[in-house]
């Protein structure tokens, strides 16, 4: 498992000549990955390389979006290669990834800085004034949230990790970055940019930035007394469309270096949390997803509009105007076993990791021993509930179903019987149960029972994990088919609704289940047991926690 390498292996089918196809893009925290993907949803060959990321003690996290696009040409050549897909019969471009991220881009349409990543927290004390106050929750003052609420359906975080404090900090720590600065964009409209050359986002991908109209029935467009309470640049901000629009046609620079003709339509981008909807296939009112990547999050479109201020849950502009998607996040999912295998398991030809847990170079590749299979083996001959060990996954803090960035990850309940096996095994145990936490305020939420739910990513691929899932929650759990690119099939077909070629109806059909898991009788007390004492580390520790990272 994993969401970016040098290289992935093949799947499917290589194409035929005139068969026409859909170029998918997924950039995430890891590098971007690309495929080959028919009309009907068929993964046919993916693509992806691995791109650094830099982590420091300030709470900075940045990426080089340079380096995106280098690598993003140099894997999408790769990939129409080696798929024998017939260069004339591109049918159109789809763009899903990360969000919440900030890339400044000049007046040539190049970054003129470091992309500000969703995890950079070093504008936290900048924020306090558009967000906080002397009395708060959680860092939010009530009547400074209210407005954004009321109007976005959710509001600026106080970590300062969102595109408010992003802004706010190029414009108060980096005023030569700033001052070259045309456009702050999200990564996904970043990507728009370089393959059309035209600069516009959508209420989807400007979603963190709480500045849009999400009510029923408004009218698509920033609101003016937002914008001024985040302090944000009107001039910088990027023209709005619908969401589903057409952005333009591809380059011919950037279809030459691809290999492919140009002209082909370039779909405007959604994040991560629209595209595993619809790869998903879970897209009637109320089916829930649960996607296992980098982070994890809980998703499913819904007939209404709330939010969940306490827990950071909300609902944010959907695929349609007549349902919102459910929005959540927790900052460690599949970044738990990368951490895992690239910072204490080494391999045992002494080819040590030294990535960050989200992709870094520095990683063993994915192919060398131990793989992430032999982990999962190795941890599926470990007992349910990992002899009481507890892990907590919060490696990069946490935000829903709480905001708190000091928040830090840990193993409880060592003991000298403590082997590799339960070591692995706990990880997945912790990530579950942190999706068990979030998985009650979401359930209140909605404000009905969540009878099933289907996973995918690339946590999804472990029949183990997924069997975990079930066991906690205690539910049935369904595999969505080849749960590692659904994201890039959802965006592929998403790009045929957008086209008039298909429907949200026609999708569940070509999202097959690959397998259901259900809660095995005999891991359930272990697991209820578990997560009954997991469920109290947040209030036991979170003071130590502040006391120890005062400075994030």
């Amino acid at each position: 498992m994993g969401d970016a390498g040098a290289r992935e292996s093949d799947v499917g089918a290589t194409s035929r000549p005139g068969d026409r196809w859909i170029l998918a893009i997924d950039l995430g925290n890891g590098g971007p990955k690309v495929a080959v993907v028919s009309l009907d949803g068929e993964v046919r060959r993916t693509a992806a390389r691995a791109v650094s990321v830099h982590v420091g003690l300030d709470g900075s996290a940045t990426q080089d979006a340079t380096e995106w696009w280098s690598a993003l040409l140099a894997a999408s050549a790769e990939v129409v290669e080696r798929s024998g897909a017939d260069r004339d019969a591109l049918h159109a471009v789809a763009i899903t990834g990360q969000w919440g991220s900030t890339v400044p881009v000049g007046a040539d349409g190049t970054p003129v800085g470091e992309v500000l990543l969703w995890a950079d927290t070093r504008a936290r004390e900048l924020v306090r004034e558009v967000i906080g106050g002397p009395v708060n929750l959680s860092g939010i003052a009530p009547h400074k949230a209210l407005p954004f609420v009321r109007t976005t359906g959710g509001a600026p975080t106080p970590s300062g990790a969102d595109p408010t404090g992003h802004s706010l900090l190029l414009k108060r720590t980096m005023p030569d970055v700033y001052a070259k600065t045309v456009t702050l964009l999200e990564p996904v409209d970043y990507l728009g940019l370089r393959l059309t050359g035209r600069t516009a986002a959508t209420p989807a991908s400007m979603i963190l930035s709480w500045l849009t109209d999400n009510r029923p029935g408004a009218p698509i467009g920033y609101v003016d007394s937002l914008v001024h309470k985040t302090q944000r640049d009107r001039a910088r901000l990027p023209d709005l469309v619908p969401t589903g629009s057409v952005l333009g046609p591809l380059l011919p620079e950037v279809a030459d270096a691809i290999g492919v003709a140009a002209g082909a339509p370039v779909i405007c981008g959604i994040p991560d949390l629209h595209a595993a909807v619809v790869g998903s296939g879970a897209v009637a009112a109320y089916d829930t997803h649960i996607a296992i990547s980098t982070t994890a999050w809980i998703g499913a479109r819904v007939p209404f509009k709330r939010t969940d201020v306490l827990h950071s849950i909300a609902t944010v502009p959907g695929l349609d105007a007549d349902f919102p998607i459910v929005a959540n996040n927790q900052e460690t999912g599949g970044a738990a076993l990368h951490w895992l295998r690239e910072q204490i398991i080494a391999p045992h030809d002494g080819l040590l990791g030294g990535g960050s847990g989200i992709g870094a170079e520095g990683m063993a590749p994915e192919g060398e021993s131990p793989s992430y299979e032999d982990l999962l083996a190795l941890a599926a001959t470990a007992p349910a509930g990992s002899e009481g060990l507890l892990y907590m996954p919060w490696l990069n803090g946490e935000r829903s179903p709480v905001e708190d960035k000091r928040l830090r990850s840990g193993w409880l309940n060592m003991s000298l019987r403590t082997d590799r096996a339960m070591l692995v095994r706990s990880v997945l145990e912790g990530v579950a149960y942190n999706m068990r936490w979030l998985f009650d305020s979401y359930e209140k939420f909605l404000k009905q029972p969540v009878p099933k739910v289907r996973i995918l990513g690339g946590g999804a691929q472990s029949d183990l994990w997924c069997q975990i899932f079930a066991d906690v929650l205690g539910i049935p759990v369904e595999q969505v088919a080849d749960p590692r690119h659904a994201q890039l099939r959802g965006v592929a077909l998403w790009a045929r609704i957008c086209l008039g070629e298909l429907t949200l109806s026609d999708v569940p059909a070509l999202v097959p289940v690959a397998s259901t898991f259900r809660l095995q009788p005999a891991n359930a007390q272990a697991y209820s047991d578990g997560y009954a004492e997991y469920r109290k580390l947040h209030g036991t520790l979170k003071g130590l926690y502040g006391r120890l990272n005062k400075g994030v």
